[in-house]
């Protein structure tokens, strides 16, 4: 049996979810405190992918990265660096996949804590920085944890877009989600009953995780109260 599809799929799922990770951080920062117009229209555009099918993702991707495109054709003249059919085109669908999650759940973090705790260490004379370090993140980190794990899911799990830009390589970008599709198309279903049980214990224990670490800390904060 070939491990390649697993240990490429948490290679991308980690590499795209700490990149997701910092990017849904400042955004969702920057957008949660601000109203100006057109946020929502900005707001609309970051939760786009969450509506479209993979491949129209992946298309979008295709044209952007591609040898003609404007990004792909910059990489390529200046850094001679190519994102289509490679593992890096894997990250980038797995990020803008999952970047929607990312963002809803850290927005919705630094909108529910309680702020007075942050103007009170304001008007005392702390930075912004250190404030937002010492208590807006850890008041908001249950729902940042929340997206991120999600974000490592759905990044596990991405299909559609990563099979439009990354196509599928053996050993170079043969995700789970390929190795199944492929296996089944080949007429190899114990292979593919492999990877579904694999998967699916992934995605199973990442759930769980998270639904127990969500219930302990409520009833921390509860027995606290």
């Amino acid at each position: 049996m070939n491990y390649s599809p697993l240990l490429l799929s948490l290679k991308i799922s980690s590499i795209s979810t700490i990149i997701v990770f910092f990017l849904g951080l400042v955004v969702s920062r920057f957008l949660s405190r601000r109203n100006f117009f057109g946020k929502s229209v900005i707001e609309s555009v970051l939760l786009l992918p969450l509506v479209l099918p993979p491949t129209v993702v992946g298309f979008g991707l295709l044209l952007l990265f591609g040898k003609n495109g404007l990004i792909g054709r910059l990489l390529l003249d200046w850094f001679d660096i190519q994102i289509v059919f490679t593992w890096l085109g894997a990250v980038i669908a797995a990020i803008v996949v999952s970047f929607p999650l990312m963002y809803q759940s850290a927005s919705a973090a630094f909108q529910n804590y309680d702020r007075n705790l942050e103007n009170a260490a304001l008007t005392m004379g702390a930075s912004k920085w250190k404030v937002f370090w010492t208590i807006v993140f850890p008041l908001a980190w249950p729902g940042l944890l929340s997206g991120l794990v999600l974000a490592f899911a759905r990044g596990l799990g991405e299909f559609g877009a990563t099979l439009m830009i990354a196509g599928y390589i053996p050993n170079k970008t043969d995700t789970i989600p390929m190795a199944i599709y492929f296996a089944v198309e080949s007429g190899q279903t114990e292979v593919a009953q492999f990877w579904v049980i694999i998967i699916v214990a992934l995605g199973f224990s990442t759930i769980m995780w998270l639904n127990w670490w969500s219930k302990r800390n409520i009833m921390k904060y509860a027995s606290k109260e």
